[in-house]
């Protein structure tokens, strides 16, 4: 039987006054959503701090009270009815990006950021923002608003176990680790969501935005427009990048979906654009800082950067666990941008873990941009496992890890042990598995580089010749005509109720509800339209990769010309233009002497030292660390009523570990010293058993280790 589709049968009669009305009637309630839209974003401009938050939140600490005033705020989050939390556990902070949008993203929905942490009974806080900077605001006086937050943080639970959580979304990434770097007393496990902190790293043909900066000529365009908005700088002008990117949502999918599904499609269209629309403002002073040293400077993961008062951002310096969550399916932070910070800052695993750091990345296979921060799949996956697993994560031995989370098995070995749906495990990982994801060759890097020397010069041209021309014709009236006649802001209030046109909308859409008589889903003509609508996105999509190509040849052609940076005074015999910013002697010192105090302490101890290192030494084989372990641990701990804090476990487990990695053979001779006169030591040799096969049974060399060190615990 011949199958049927709208190309080979004619539609009858009927189909095409059915698909008519059903048009009509769609097309009045498309712009009614439009006219909802509309008037959504001007309640909202009318708020003193508009935001999406679905969660009621107190006011902790207001940034604009602080001795350096910003627009920054402390809300501690209430608990939904039904839910409790735990002093006792350590506190979740979540960090919005001004990036443009408004705040209340990482609280967008129940799953979420928040709905998560809020969920597993640790207190929660949350770091948002009005839409307009404190006058002379700087990048500077947020990161220590934001300390000064984490301090009241601290203060108000004295009792958790463990330094706050602190979240950052993509732009609040980099702030968190920023803060991390120059305060690194105030935050416990960092987690970067779809952050971007090596801003030139991609691969060619796939990540073209970060070409954007180079072929606008440099910074000198951020400054002139901060100039025409009176100091300030409107964030519109971001978001219209990221709209950019990818024309085919922009111009007709998004549209389009909502046409083709007004019915049902409204209030989650609606919701989304509360937030997307909320455009946001930055000084001057802020936008130029991130354009200079991070977009165009790319400073940041090279520690390249210098605070006002002298102290080096250099992420080297952070001592809590870092875990970067990032996609393959991310176009504004892939997972270049966010993980070859790593390879910018460490010649190898071992530097890592010199510096007493433990690294954890994810990367989601396919997920966008934002379904980082909002998609419901993500937080009952990623989001969940980071939260339950955040203690162990803090636990893990110095060294670079990827998170590998996996659905839950019907045969899953230790399934009492697992919280959730998921298991997660955490394996180790070399540089070169960050290499292998892609980057950029000492080519490319040098034309970046180019773009950098070129950005300085154009902008010092811009400040020396036209600044003071474009400062005489602007003032605050002009500059607040300028943000209103943006196209984006524009296309929300010409749709609204101000619109004279709107009005008759919203008595037509209610008579169309009363009367609506939608097409049947076969029918012919219904299924032309969406075979027309595929036919324009993927036209819209074969234009931006044809755009995107273009551009890349056009960037590497301009700053890849050996005689271009040749007057900018880079050159191919002066190696790598951002090298490796290289150890510093203090710190070289302090390993050398941490070392020696370890071969001296690997005598020193009891049972307890004992069986963390023989844990540590079984399980080194394995490459990974099981959440099933670790929990086991944890059950051991309250069985026997251990008064030994999370803090004294995580520096015991460290010690150990690296007695192990300095001088294996001495920290087995030693282990019976610490045994000696302990007269339960087989007792102990049953704990350590169940913790090593809680995840299911060794492998072969993991099983020999547990009997070498069986027979020392049984003597």
């Amino acid at each position: 039987m011949a199958t049927t589709t709208p190309f080979n049968s004619f539609p009858g009669p009927p189909a095409l006054p059915e698909y008519l009305v059903d048009a009509a009637q769609a097309t009045v309630l498309y712009w009614d959503v439009m006219r909802q839209r509309g008037n959504q974003y001007l309640e909202s401009m009318e708020k003193e701090v508009p935001h999406v938050l679905q969660f009621e939140g107190e006011l902790v600490a207001d940034g604009r009270k602080l001795p350096q005033p910003v627009n920054y705020l402390l809300v501690r989050i209430k608990p939904p009815k039904g839910t409790i939390t735990d002093e006792r556990k350590r506190p979740f902070v979540v960090i919005d990006p001004r990036a443009g949008h408004g705040p209340g993203i990482g609280g967008f929905k129940a799953d979420s950021e928040i709905g998560v942490a809020l969920g597993a009974g640790h207190p929660c806080y949350f770091i948002g923002f009005t839409p307009k900077p404190e006058p002379e605001q700087t990048i500077e006086a947020v990161m220590r608003a934001e300390a000064r937050f984490l301090e009241r943080v601290i203060e108000r639970h004295p009792k958790a176990e463990g330094k706050p959580v602190v979240i950052g979304n993509c732009q609040a990434g980099w702030a968190a680790m920023m803060l991390a770097a120059t305060r690194p007393d105030l935050c416990g496990p960092i987690i970067a969501a779809g952050s971007p902190l090596s801003y030139w790293a991609g691969v060619k043909g796939v990540n073209p935005m970060r070409y954007t900066g180079g072929l606008l000529g440099g910074s000198w365009l951020a400054t002139m427009f901060s100039d025409l908005g009176n100091g300030l700088f409107d964030g519109a002008w971001l978001v219209q990048n990221f709209e950019s990117l990818n024309p085919a949502n922009t111009l007709w999918s998004k549209q389009y979906n909502l046409y083709a599904k007004v019915d049902t499609e409204g209030p989650r269209y609606l919701g989304f654009e509360k937030w997307w629309g909320g455009h946001v403002i930055l000084s001057g002073e802020e936008i130029q800082y991130i354009v200079d040293n991070l977009f165009v400077g790319n400073k940041l993961s090279t520690a390249r950067m210098v605070t006002s008062d002298g102290v080096r951002i250099d992420f080297r310096k952070i001592r809590s666990p870092i875990i970067c969550f990032c996609s393959k399916g991310d176009n504004i932070t892939p997972p270049q941008q966010a993980l070859d910070w790593i390879l910018d800052l460490y010649s190898s695993v071992d530097d890592i873990r010199a510096h007493g750091q433990t690294i954890v990345y994810a990367v989601h296979d396919r997920i966008g941009h934002l379904g980082i921060f909002v998609a419901g799949s993500v937080a009952k996956k990623e989001h969940r496992e980071f939260t339950s697993n955040i203690d162990l994560i803090d636990c893990l031995p110095p060294g670079l890890y990827e998170a590998i989370i996996e659905k839950k098995g019907p045969d899953a070995a230790g399934d009492d042990l697992i919280t959730g749906d998921f298991i997660s495990r955490f394996e180790f990982r070399t540089l070169d598995d960050i290499r292998a994801m892609g980057g950029n060759d000492i080519e490319e890097e040098r034309a970046f580089a180019t773009v950098a020397r070129l950005s300085e010069i154009t902008n010092g041209v811009y400040r020396t010749a036209f600044q003071d021309m474009v400062r005489s014709m602007t003032n605050e009236q002009s500059a607040e005509w300028m943000r209103r006649m943006h196209p984006l802001r524009l296309s929300y209030e010409l749709l609204s109720d101000r619109n004279p046109l709107m009005k008759p909308i919203a008595q037509a859409a209610d008579w169309v509800r009363e009367h609506r008589q939608p097409a049947k889903s076969d029918n012919a003509f219904l299924q032309w339209q969406n075979v027309l609508s595929d036919s324009i996105a993927k036209s819209l999509d074969a234009y931006a990769e044809w755009r995107d190509h273009m551009q890349e040849q056009m960037f590497f052609t301009i700053f890849g010309n050996p005689w271009l940076q040749a007057m900018l005074g880079l050159r191919a015999s002066d190696g790598p233009p951002r090298p490796n910013p290289g150890q510093d002697p203090e710190d070289n010192a302090f390993v050398e002497r941490r070392i020696e105090e370890l071969r001296a302490g690997m005598e020193k101890g009891g049972p307890r030292e004992a069986v963390i290192r023989a844990l540590v030494y079984v399980k080194m084989p394995e490459n990974a660390t099981d959440e099933r372990g670790f929990e086991m641990i944890r059950r051991i701990r309250a069985e026997r009523d251990s008064d030994s804090t999370l803090d004294e476990f995580k520096k015991t487990l460290r010690e150990q570990f690296f007695m192990l990695l300095i001088d294996e053979r001495r920290a087995l001779e030693t282990l019976p010293k610490l045994l000696k006169g302990y007269k339960e030591a087989p007792k102990l040799l049953d704990d350590l058993k169940k913790v090593a096969k809680a995840g299911g049974p060794l492998g072969k060399e993991a099983q020999r280790r547990l009997d070498e060190v069986g027979r020392t615990f049984n003597q």
